[in-house]
This record gives C-alpha cells, sequence and structure tokens, in this order.
C-alpha cells in the first residue's frame, strides 16, 4: 500500500483502528457521522480565532473573530459558554509570551529518501535565552498531566520539527499543552534517544502500512469508537448487510482535502 507522507493523526488511525485509515486515508470517504465530531468542530473554531488573534490585545477582538469564522464549525450550543472563557484565558496567558513566534507553522521533514513527516504545530516560541517552546493547545476536558507527556508521539514529532527548523538542541526544546478553558500550561522536555527512536518508530509504521492490503485494514475497538466519524460503516456496531449499503453511497473527497 502506498505511503510516502505520514502524519501523527495518520500514524495514530492506523495504530488505533485500522478500518478508520482506510476509509480516511486510502478511500478518502467524506465523513458519514459528522454528528459525533462536535468537540473536535469546537477545537478547530478555537484553534483558528487563536492562530488570527495572536496580536490582540483586547477580548473584543478575538470575538470578532470568533463571530466571522463560527459558521464554518458545527457543535452543540452547549458549547457556547465556554467561548467567552477560552477567549479571556487565551489573552491573559499570550500577553505573558515573548513575542517572538511562528503560529500554525506547517512542517515537512524528510525521514528517509521516500517518507516525509508532516504536521502543523500551534505555535513554536523562541525565548531570548535561546530555548524554545513548542505549545499545542487542548480544549478537551481531560488535562495531560507531565508524565503523560513524556510519551506523548505528536510532542516527540513537533519537538523533532523544532529541533530541525530552529537548529535548537533537543535538550532545549519543550513541549507543552496549553488549556485555555482553565488556562494551565503542561510542559515536558525529551532526550536526544527518546526523540530520535519516535523517529524509527515512525519509519517502521511507514513500512507496516506499505506491507499492507486492504484486508489487513480491519476494525478495532478503542475508546474513541464513540466518537469515530465514521462508525455508521463499521461491522463492529452495525449489520454487515447495512455497512455493504452505507459503504456503496459514500462520497469521496476532493482532491486537496486533509
Amino acid at each position: 500500500m502506498e505511503c510516502n507522507k505520514i502524519s501523527n493523526s495518520k500514524r495514530e488511525s492506523f495504530n488505533k483502528c485500522r478500518l478508520k485509515y482506510k476509509f480516511n486515508y486510502v478511500n478518502r470517504f467524506e465523513e458519514t457521522d459528522p454528528g459525533n465530531t462536535g468537540a473536535l468542530h469546537f477545537g478547530s473554531f478555537i484553534h483558528e480565532i487563536f492562530e488570527k488573534g495572536v496580536g490582540a490585545v483586547k477580548v473584543e477582538q478575538l470575538w470578532s473573530i470568533a463571530n466571522k469564522i463560527k459558521d464554518k464549525y458545527k457543535f452543540p450550543a452547549s458549547y457556547n459558554k465556554k467561548i467567552e472563557v477560552c477567549l479571556k484565558n487565551f489573552l491573559r496567558f499570550n500577553a505573558q509570551l515573548p513575542k517572538d513566534s511562528l503560529v500554525e507553522h506547517h512542517f515537512q521533514e524528510q525521514l528517509t529518501p521516500d517518507i516525509n513527516h508532516e504536521g502543523y504545530i500551534d505555535r513554536i516560541i523562541k525565548a531570548p535565552d535561546g530555548s524554545v517552546v513548542v505549545i499545542d493547545y487542548k480544549t478537551s476536558k481531560r488535562e495531560k498531566n507531565k508524565f503523560e507527556l513524556f510519551s506523548d508521539t505528536q510532542g516527540k514529532s513537533y519537538v523533532y520539527a523544532a529541533h530541525k527548523l530552529t537548529n535548537t538542541p533537543i535538550r532545549k526544546i519543550s513541549f507543552a499543552h496549553y488549556y485555555p478553558l482553565t488556562n494551565n500550561l503542561v510542559s515536558a522536555t525529551y532526550t536526544e534517544q527518546a526523540i530520535f527512536q519516535h523517529v524509527r518508530d515512525i519509519v517502521e509504521d511507514v513500512k507496516k502500512i506499505r506491507g499492507c492490503k486492504e484486508d489487513d485494514l480491519y476494525p478495532t475497538k478503542n475508546e474513541f469508537c464513540d466518537w469515530c466519524s465514521y462508525k455508521s460503516l463499521c461491522n463492529l456496531y452495525n449489520d454487515p448487510t447495512t455497512v455493504a449499503g452505507r459503504i456503496n453511497e459514500c462520497k469521496v473527497r476532493p482532491k486537496g482535502k486533509r
């Protein structure tokens, strides 16, 4: 199976549920269960506000951005009360940060001659002492602790990308989750050994993907099944005959999306 570009989300999808990987990255089906993705849409909404409002000094400026883009995102009305909290907390948090930063940075690193690793980093901040902080915004209720960040594959990918981009030693780069709902920042640093082992693991996973046939892309139950945007196409939760009919009705995403 062809795989020349890999992202953290693509790799995690393959490792957690190969059927979801198949629907998303092989078949390129449009989401069949968008109603399960309210939290994801809210997260993307808040991310875009922070990206476009990084220079804001008043909460009204952030609200102006929010009102302009809100119609693009679909999330339950119950999330509306969280918007004001996120905006006010971000304004206070952002005011404390050094101004020298990159926002929504797209990276693409060549891991081997035929494997590229890519993704988007919410914020890369260069401190006056030469250190670098890589920040990922998180709108989830559950916050990871420092110990959990040590095994965070996304964090390791981002630190490696920041290391290559800024030529900063890995020991001087920290990865952090910022939670605007609580205004908490949780950070961790990685060893060079951990980062380069992570890179080797990515390469090995790409080799596994390439060695797969479509029949090898089977479903696996995990803690994210209830929020899966393809749950109605899964034989673990639906009658196989019904699933076959739904798959026949699936639409393929236009090129350029995802």
